[in-house]
């Protein structure tokens, strides 16, 4: 689908309310099979590989990623679809995405789903710092390829959890994650990394439409930031999911989409619909 000016990746399965899958850095839409098939029969489930990612284009200039100009493609990708508004999930990067998304079109978000996400870094000084790495990191992507990277990345402690996952599906996450253009990895962190993005933190309080909150208990990191971030949303849902990491859609996919769907479902009934 030509979105302006780029060609994006997206994949449209089921009928009825239209939910969107935003997946994280170095993922593509495929990680979310298991919960588009579990949600397909009662929901018309719109997959998108965001920009720099799977088969979607991978531009040569950073500044293409500004996390906002992206949000303003996935209103672009809802207008050629005819979806007047639609839930909204992401997963880390994907969650910051459909946050911004949520800032910048709450007409258009239904529902909020974050996963594992943030609302971007509160104060400068840790934003300029934040940029400065992944300046390094970017640089380090073109320099020493893919596959050194993807071995980099898959061993940061973020991750530690899934090295208990069964060997084959260790096996995919890695393939799927070496399918990745380097460019559009590195051009992702210089765009849309958390030192990139502004901070939401401040108009948190803002944001009109159900949300719901997910971390994996095993994430101290996330799951501080989603305490800190419920603080500011006393009426978001924030649901801990015992025994995994931050990846819980990969971790506990069952457990996921059962509390995924059960969200859509509530929703419905109480008729949260813009």
């Amino acid at each position: 689908m030509d979105i302006h000016n780029v060609q994006y990746h997206i994949k449209v399965l089921g009928e009825g309310q239209p939910v969107v899958l935003l997946h994280g850095f170095t993922g593509d839409f495929s990680t979310w099979t298991f919960l588009a098939d579990f949600l397909k029969d009662h929901y018309k489930v719109i997959l998108v590989d965001i920009l720099g990612h799977g088969k979607t284009d991978c531009p040569n200039n950073p500044s293409r990623y500004d996390i906002e100009l992206i949000a303003d493609d996935l209103k672009e990708i809802l207008d050629k679809l005819a979806i007047k508004s639609a839930s909204i999930l992401g997963y880390s990067m994907g969650g910051r995405l459909a946050l911004t998304f949520a800032q910048k079109y709450p007409d258009r978000t239904r529902r909020l789903i974050l996963e594992s996400a943030s609302p971007g870094l509160e104060h400068e000084k840790d934003r300029a710092a934040r940029r400065k790495q992944d300046k390094i990191l970017a640089e380090r992507i073109i320099k020493e390829g893919i596959e050194a990277f993807v071995d980099y990345w898959s061993n940061i402690p973020l991750f530690d959890t899934q090295k208990s996952l069964d060997s084959s599906l260790q096996k995919s996450i890695r393939l799927q994650r070496l399918s990745n253009d380097p460019v559009g990895l590195a051009n992702s962190l210089l765009g849309m990394g958390t030192g990139s993005q502004p901070s939401w933190w401040d108009s948190l309080k803002d944001l009109p439409m159900p949300i719901l909150l997910m971390t994996g208990a095993l994430d101290y990191k996330f799951c501080k930031i989603a305490e800190e971030m419920k603080n500011k949303m006393p009426h978001a849902k924030w649901v801990t999911i015992p025994n995994v990491g931050h990846a819980i859609h990969v971790e506990s996919p069952r457990k996921f989409g059962t509390i995924v769907r059960e969200f859509l479902t509530e929703a419905d009934k109480l008729g949260c619909f813009s």
